[in-house]
């Protein structure tokens, strides 16, 4: 088991658009994407019907990586409470410190992964925020 203070899980959330890639790259830690799944085995074109596998690419990537004694990042929509505990829970598990940030639409959620509106619409009524 891990135990260091220095060691830090960032779970960065919002929604399509907010700039969750932008900012984590700013960052300078490694960060991990579902959407890094698509662009490593499926040419970079999203396919719902992978997406299951992509969070599971994702976590395992952000599990290694803070196995080896890194911080990390894991920069998704993580819309439900259910998302963040799975997080939460892994760096407990791995008794490092665990923070999650939540970025805001401020810039008209214009979004690189052309994410159909609707899908953002119903993404906005389960963002589950706890305070």
């Amino acid at each position: 088991m891990i135990k260091s203070d220095e060691i830090t899980l960032y779970a960065i959330r919002g929604l399509p658009g907010s700039g969750k890639t932008s900012f984590a790259k700013s960052l300078n830690i490694n960060f991990y994407e579902a959407d890094q799944y698509f662009e490593k085995f499926n040419k970079g074109i999203f396919d719902h019907k992978l997406l299951k596998k992509a969070h599971q690419y994702c976590y395992e990537s952000v599990k290694q990586e803070l196995e080896k004694g890194q911080s990390a990042i894991v920069s998704n929509t993580m819309t439900s409470k259910t998302e963040v505990l799975e997080y939460q829970s892994l760096a407990k598990e791995l008794n490092i410190r665990f923070v999650s940030l939540i970025l805001e639409n401020r810039h008209n959620g214009v979004s690189i992964h052309n994410v159909p509106k609707n899908s953002i619409e119903n993404m906005k009524k389960r963002f589950d925020i706890k305070l």
